[in-house]
């Protein structure tokens, strides 16, 4: 028998939701330390080194770009899940430099669930693919009793335009592309601590497609780039600092914050992710008198996050001056340099 939708809420069905429910990444690194990278001439990203999304030539013109990510609910309206589960899976096509232009549902749902639920999550979905440019085609559905949405994505890039995090270069400036904080947000909305103005600020980011702010980097020479998903801030800048061979240096002060995030990291509230992202990082970053909220902010798990760019500190007028006259969101937060690992000032 279907339940009464109104007395359904997604996030009650799910453990850990959103980019939280990621598996640890010091437990992931373990674990494909023992995997040989595929040997192929065209592979141009893969295992060999690890990135957003695999990376395949077709010919000197062309490359395919696939990704995959899907998660548990985050939110309890099931448009805003589908969406941001969306957004989230397509937005790995963007952090490689590529356009998506194909794309597949993967959804695990209880039988349970209201058929005009389910379809809410799938229209909405939908709905983001073709903001993107892309098309939903498809997918496959499983029974489970946790549900889980995401995305197989498929898109295209130049060979000589693939962006990856493993060329961070010495006098690069960093920014991010968003706010932070969504995983203290949601944590914090279902302990009843932030009001609903806060929340659908958080969920407006998370819908927030990186397909703008994509446009506006490939203007621009960037040497690095990902997004900010479940890893957090600091999770995301070791993996750019120890895959471009370089140290990365972050002012804390300078860290953007959703609206009711550092309020909810001063008062001790921190997602399940957190312990799990102190242990991928805490051994190859140097705090400098940093105070704890920004720390936590900075471990944070983020949802459909912002991309991370490192580009060459002479472009970064022309950079903000372009995401200034589009009025899209761009904080720089760090630098580049010589050495290895992360410091926080």
């Amino acid at each position: 028998m279907d339940l009464d939708t109104a007395n359904v809420k997604l996030t009650d069905l799910a453990s850990c939701g959103g980019c939280a429910a990621k598996y640890s990444a010091a437990r992931l690194e373990q674990l494909l330390a023992g995997f040989v990278p595929v040997d192929a001439e065209n592979l141009l990203v893969g295992l060999g080194t690890p990135d957003d999304a695999a990376v395949y030539r077709l010919d000197e013109e062309r490359a395919i770009i696939f990704t995959l990510d899907f998660f548990p609910p985050i939110v309890d309206d099931p448009a805003d899940y589908g969406a941001i589960a969306a957004t989230n899976a397509l937005n790995d096509v963007f952090a490689m430099g590529g356009t998506p232009f194909l794309a597949l549902s993967i959804a695990a749902f209880p039988e349970e669930l209201p058929m005009d639920m389910l379809g809410q999550i799938f229209a909405a979905a939908d709905e983001t693919v073709r903001s993107a440019g892309a098309l939903l085609a498809g997918g496959h559905t499983i029974r489970d009793s946790e549900p889980k949405y995401g995305l197989a994505v498929i898109g295209s890039v130049h060979p000589d335009g693939i962006w990856t995090k493993a060329s961070a270069q010495p006098g690069d400036a960093v920014y991010v592309t968003k706010p932070l904080g969504t995983g203290l947000i949601m944590t914090g909305h279902k302990t009843g601590s932030i009001g609903t103005q806060q929340l659908e600020r958080a969920v407006r980011w998370m819908k927030t497609l990186n397909k703008d702010a994509a446009d506006v980097l490939r203007s621009t020479s960037v040497n690095a780039v990902t997004d900010i998903t479940g890893f957090g801030l600091f999770g995301h800048v070791r993996e750019m600092a120890d895959r471009s061979g370089v140290q990365i240096r972050l002012e804390s002060e300078r860290f953007p914050a959703i609206d009711g995030a550092l309020d909810l990291a001063r008062k001790g509230v921190r997602t399940s992710g957190d312990p799990r992202n102190r242990d991928f990082v805490s051994r190859h970053m140097t705090l400098k008198g940093v105070p704890e909220t920004l720390v936590a902010l900075g471990y944070d798990p983020q949802t459909a996050g912002g991309l991370l760019v490192s580009l060459p500190a002479q472009k970064s007028a022309v950079l903000e001056a372009e995401f200034g006259e589009r009025r899209l969101f761009l904080r720089r937060v760090g630098m580049v340099e010589e050495g290895s690992g992360v410091v926080v000032e």
